[in-house]
């Protein structure tokens, strides 16, 4: 008997340590409800190479429309890794957006990648840069993104990133903004419900603002929530006099400095 009471309490006491361990890990086959649910933990906590993905995912989580906190710093984080990471997880998030896309974005109905009325986008997935339909424009541009950022070559850390990898993150945002950016002028009822959910544009946009990754007048799609409401009661014509004048001021230097125009094909093929 005292050996069976001594067996009880080893139970008993493994059991009480399992229910401490959180393994943090979505298993196959798990719920919607179930998706991340494990208690929030400190970024010095946590141990793991991942640490930093899952310290803005669990941000995003908790309010995704807090975008001071997910975007703020930790104190003794590398910002390279923080600046990679963050991107890592724009390009997972928009991938939630091209779903709902492709509803009524279809090569039949939009077959060019465009935005304003003032330039064609060119897509870099192809040999030579070429037009593809905007939602093949989306889906190569993610596709290329993970690509570079899953580099062995450009990103062989996660931990430790070089100032020439970081550099490469420019090129990447530049490229998958034009999803925020179609998504807006052509879809704007999907973008519209989208962004109250996620805040993801205006977390971007803050974002390739704070870290100078896109220039100013690069970045055409309102954030201002009374500007989108105003645009979204405004008629037609009214809303291309207003896409007009989100340009109008620096129309002249985006001609000039604008690497992807219908008459300058321009991503960089190799990033």
């Amino acid at each position: 008997m005292v050996k069976q009471d001594s067996y009880d309490g080893e139970f008993d006491e493994l059991n009480n340590v399992k229910s401490l361990l959180f393994i943090r890990r979505n298993r196959p086959g798990c719920s919607a409800k179930k998706w991340n649910d494990w208690p929030d933990e400190d970024l010095e906590e946590m141990e793991s190479t991942l640490a930093v993905q899952q310290y803005i995912q669990q941000l995003i989580k908790r309010n995704p429309n807090d975008v001071e906190t997910i975007l703020q710093l930790p104190d003794q984080q590398d910002e390279g890794v923080w600046k990679y990471e963050h991107v890592r997880q724009f390009c997972l998030d928009l991938n939630l957006i091209t779903v709902r896309l492709q509803q009524e974005c279809t090569p039949t109905t939009c077959t060019q990648m465009t935005a304003t009325e003032q330039w064609i986008f060119l897509c870099a997935a192809h040999k030579n840069p070429k037009e593809c339909s905007a939602i093949d424009y989306t889906r190569h541009t993610l596709d290329g993104a993970a690509c570079l950022l899953n580099s062995s070559r450009y990103f062989p850390s996660r931990v430790n990133l070089k100032d020439s990898s970081v550099q490469k993150l420019g090129s990447v945002c530049r490229r998958i903004y034009r999803i925020f950016s179609h998504a807006y002028f052509h879809h704007r009822p999907i973008y519209d419900h989208f962004e109250k959910e996620t805040s993801l544009c205006k977390r971007f946009t803050k974002f390739v603002t704070k870290y100078d990754l896109m220039t100013s007048d690069s970045l055409i799609v309102p954030i201002d929530e009374e500007t989108n409401d105003l645009c979204s009661s405004n008629t037609e014509s009214d809303k291309n006099e207003q896409i007009s004048s989100i340009q109008e001021n620096n129309l002249e230097k985006t001609q000039i400095e604008n690497e992807n125009s219908y008459h300058k094909p321009s991503d960089e093929s190799e990033a």
